[in-house]
């Protein structure tokens, strides 16, 4: 029997190290950048994937000098080029000046190059060859894992788009994209708001989706960091979980899957009341906060068309007409009804509109000064500035509004007292404060129109109570379950408790 020589004994044995070595570092995270690392070790040369057009895809590996990995980064780019010209597998480019690069290409498409800069080894072509089918599937793994994040985040992207097409009113639009992205928008809808750990959201979100049987449009909240929201089915659909009523409602289920969740969740409301659904769900989050089931349904009512009528039509229209009239200097302004989208997002969100809308804050403060000045009031300071352009944009949208405003007579002007001063409006306010003066004084009347008349600023309200900050935090979450809604998380219920204590002489 042939026994091999010790030296070809010991190259097998080191191939074989080799080999292992690399098959180790293919299982971890990170296992391309890895095992260029280890090659650029193994050589001492910096080890890089080139794509055939010369651009570096991963690397240079190896701890080098900068300059160095510079130079060998040029010098593998420039002998990839050349090794796709010649339509070669591989080869030994460069030598004479310039540093030799060994390249072999990688089972891959489009083509990419596995290239080694520097070594002179005869051994070399050997390990390059062991690499490149290792390194060929790890590569083919890290481009999936990347077109997976980019379609994920493409469709994160979509979805988060109807939801503000849908806050907005545009609801065809909305209807359109949800068409092709599924499912489809139903014509009923509750909105659940889910407040969860923010590392956490997509793997809730997809529990969430399994749950409802692929029928809930899930987007994590472009807004609030820690929010899931799901536009949901009131009725079952085809295999679909019952989402409503039943012995497994899907604001249970999300609790009892996820202890660390609290859920609020909506009325069912025609698709384009979407964000009438969303304020109720955050007013019922913030009973569900202190809830011992951590989920709680809306059971208040947030619906000003009783200060309606032909006065608060016309009212709001004049109230608005500046902003309505205006025209912008430059093509690149926000016009009319953009200006009022940034006042509506900015009266939910305050700061985070910026989030919602997109934009810069320091282009959300621009708007919000541009606000004030067409509007002649202090929207950005003054709650009762911020209480009356949010009922008026509640009227002006309202569906029978431009029909008021043409059957009101020639002339005729209307004032915020007017509207606030009618028998329904006043038992529009006392349905609203009834809840709190049932709860008694610890639920904090006093202290709620203290802090309604400090701007809805909570640390001059505790100054003026004369108690600390946390002291006032806790009387207000006391009124918030009372009340059965959001006061210290946006959106809030204080511009229609600031409304109704105007229309109770309370203010």
């Amino acid at each position: 029997m042939h026994t091999p020589p010790s030296d070809v004994r010991a190259d097998r044995a080191d191939r074989a190290d080799d080999v292992l070595a690399l098959a180790r570092l293919a299982t971890k995270r990170g296992a391309v950048r890895a095992m260029l690392g280890w090659l650029a070790r193994r050589t001492g040369g910096p080890a890089m994937l080139v794509g055939d057009t010369g651009r570096v895809l991963a690397g240079p590996g190896g701890e080098h000098d900068p300059a160095v990995a510079r130079v060998a980064a040029d010098a593998a780019a420039e002998a990839a080029v050349e090794l796709h010209r010649r339509g070669a597998a591989s080869a030994v480019l460069g030598g004479g000046e310039g540093p030799p690069v060994h390249l072999i290409a990688l089972d891959t498409g489009p083509r990419t190059y596995l290239a080694v800069v520097g070594p002179d080894d005869p051994h070399c072509g050997t390990l390059l060859a062991d690499a490149a089918r290792t390194l060929a599937l790890c590569w083919r793994l890290e481009q999936s894992e990347r077109a997976r994040r980019r379609i994920e985040s493409a469709e994160e992207y979509s979805r988060e788009a109807v939801l503000h097409l849908l806050m907005v009113g545009s609801v065809p639009a909305a209807q359109r994209i949800a068409g092709a992205l599924r499912p489809a928008l139903p014509a009923m809808v509750q909105m659940y708001v889910i407040e969860c750990p923010h590392a956490r959201r997509r793997e809730i979100a997809r529990r969430i989706d399994r749950e409802a049987g692929g029928g809930a449009w899930i987007v994590p909240c472009p807004v609030r960091p820690n929010h899931v929201l799901a536009l949901v089915p009131p009725e079952p659909g085809p295999g679909a979980a019952a989402v409503s009523g039943g012995p497994a409602p899907l604001d249970l289920l999300i609790v009892r899957l996820v202890p660390e969740c609290r859920v609020g969740v909506s009325a069912a409301v025609a698709l384009r009341d979407t964000p009438t659904a969303y304020e109720q769900a955050i007013h019922a989050l913030a009973v569900a906060r202190n809830a011992p089931g951590r989920r709680a349904g809306f059971g208040g009512d947030v619906d000003v068309t009783v200060l309606a009528g032909p006065e608060g039509y016309v009212w709001a229209s004049e109230l608005l007409a500046p902003c309505l009239r205006y025209a912008p200097a430059r093509r690149a302004d926000p016009g009319p009804q953009e200006l009022l989208g940034t006042l509506g997002s900015w009266l939910s969100f305050g700061g985070a509109a910026s989030r919602h809308l997109k934009i810069h804050r320091n282009t959300l403060a621009a708007r919000m000064r541009h606000l004030d000045e067409l509007l002649g009031v202090e929207v950005s300071r003054s709650l009762a500035a911020q209480s009356a352009a949010w009922l008026a944009l509640r009227l002006h949208t309202a569906p029978q509004a431009a029909a008021a405003r043409a059957q009101a007579p020639p002339g005729h002007t209307a004032t915020l007292d007017a509207v606030l001063g009618t028998p329904a409006a006043g038992a529009w306010a006392r349905a609203q404060l009834r809840p709190l003066e049932q709860a008694g004084p610890t639920a904090g009347l006093e202290t709620l129109r203290t802090w309604l008349r400090a701007d809805a600023r909570l640390p001059a309200a505790a100054t003026a109570l004369g108690i600390s900050l946390p002291g006032a935090r806790k009387r207000l979450t006391r009124a918030e379950d009372a009340l059965g809604r959001s006061l210290l998380t946006a959106p809030s219920a204080k511009y229609e408790l600031w409304l109704a204590m105007r229309a109770l002489g309370s203010l």
